[in-house]
């Protein structure tokens, strides 16, 4: 019996042979029939412009999509970077006044020598907007005068009055020519320090109402009135002259003034005082500079006679805490030994006093300081000055001295009348 699941034979073999015969007739067809693409027909690429795999287009696709993904991530990752960066630092913030201020002290807290020639200061000195000198007078009346001037001054005290000038009056005359175009009102407050009456504490005016001089040739001629009637004494401090020159400034609503001090030697300095420490009138003297660097002021010293000159040229270069470098020294008796003719000396000693002037002008414009009141300045009365006493008070004490003199002689005779009635 035959079994209804077996087939005829030869008929397995002839249907797998047919199938696969069809399997292979398709395959042949599929790849002979044209690709088609959104129903648009397609035409078989060059050698050279066939169309890669899909193993290497999907490899292609692969690479792709990581180089993709790393982009990603480093933009990512860049801006995450960035916005740490910001929450660690603050964003930018514009200097405040305070730090501008700041900055400037420390541009103009020391002020070089920066021109070479009498009209390089003369024109920066109208550049800066310099309009007037305002300029202040003060005169050592110490008693080293009468023997700092042994070799520069043939021995002679250095205020000594005579046909030819001494050196105060040489120095008052060359800056006067100088400053004389920069000086609108010709007023020149004039003052005197370290006298018999004065000492290391007070200033006298020239003056008896310290009014100020007109013009360089009335200092000159009050300096010559004076000198015969003061006494020459000590110590020396600058601070006097300093706080009535900023007294000065403070009254005239901040304009900017120049200190001219003329001086035969430094600051009083005890024998007793220790190295590294500092006498009481040099502690005075620089707390004074300091603080008129609070002010449009400009101080010039100007060195006159032997010396020395030592500390003066510390305190210029090496004052500390100042809102601006406003101290400038000068050696006259130096310049004026020069082997130069009459005005090359004078030029070299004005360049020498005026150099720093026009950069310490426009200090006090950017800091600030020019045209401010503070209130603060100290409050000085100048003493008057050391004048001879006036002919009817003179007059008045020689009719007084006679008279004094005839009562003494009335009453000698009345006293010899008596004992001769008495014998």
């Amino acid at each position: 019996m035959g079994n209804c699941f077996q087939s005829p034979p030869g008929r397995a073999e002839d249907f797998y042979q047919t199938y696969r015969e069809r399997e292979v007739e398709d395959e042949d067809a599929s790849s002979q029939q044209p690709r088609s693409s959104n129903s648009q027909s397609f035409r078989e690429p060059q050698a050279d412009q066939r169309q890669p795999s899909s193993r290497t287009a999907s490899l292609q696709r692969k690479q792709t999509h990581r180089e993709n993904g790393l982009l990603q991530r480093q933009q990512s990752g860049v801006r995450q970077n960035s916005f740490h960066r910001d929450q660690r630092q603050p964003s930018f913030k514009p200097p405040s006044a305070a730090d501008k201020k700041s900055l400037l002290r420390k541009k103009y807290s020391y002020i070089p020598d920066n021109y070479t020639s009498l009209e390089q200061v003369t024109a920066a000195l109208r550049e800066a907007g310099l309009e007037s000198s305002n300029l202040i007078v003060g005169i050592d009346f110490t008693k080293s005068n009468e023997w700092t001037g042994k070799r520069s001054f043939h021995g002679q005290s250095l205020h000594k009055i005579g046909d030819r000038q001494n050196p105060y009056e040489q120095a008052i005359s060359i800056i006067g020519k100088v400053l004389a175009p920069f000086d609108e009102d010709n007023l020149i407050p004039c003052f005197g320090f370290g006298d018999s009456l004065t000492h290391d504490t007070e200033v006298f005016s020239f003056h008896t109402d310290h009014s100020p001089c007109h013009g360089f040739e009335e200092v000159l001629a009050c300096y010559r009135k004076i000198v015969p009637h003061l006494r020459l004494a000590g110590p020396t401090s600058f601070a006097p002259i300093v706080e009535t020159a900023v007294d000065i400034v403070e009254r005239s609503h901040g304009q900017y003034h120049v200190l001219l001090i003329i001086a035969d030697g430094q600051v009083t300095r005890s024998i007793d005082t220790n190295d590294g420490d500092l006498s009481p009138q040099e502690r005075k003297t620089i707390d004074s500079i300091v603080m008129a660097s609070a002010y449009p002021l400009s101080i010039v010293l100007v060195g006159v006679g032997d010396g020395p000159w030592d500390d003066m040229k510390k305190f210029d270069d090496k004052m500390p805490a100042r809102d601006f470098d406003n101290f400038q020294f000068v050696n006259f008796t130096a310049i004026m030994e020069k082997n130069a003719n009459a005005a090359e000396k004078e030029a070299a000693f004005a360049l020498a006093a005026l150099m720093e002037v026009p950069i310490q002008y426009k200090a006090t414009m950017e800091l600030g300081i020019l045209g401010r009141v503070t209130g603060k300045a100290k409050r000085v009365v100048p003493r008057p000055p050391p004048l001879p006493t006036p002919q009817r008070q003179r007059s008045m004490t020689s009719q007084q001295t006679r008279s004094d003199d005839q009562n003494q002689v009335i009453f000698m005779d009345l006293l010899m009348i008596q004992v001769v009635e008495s014998s």
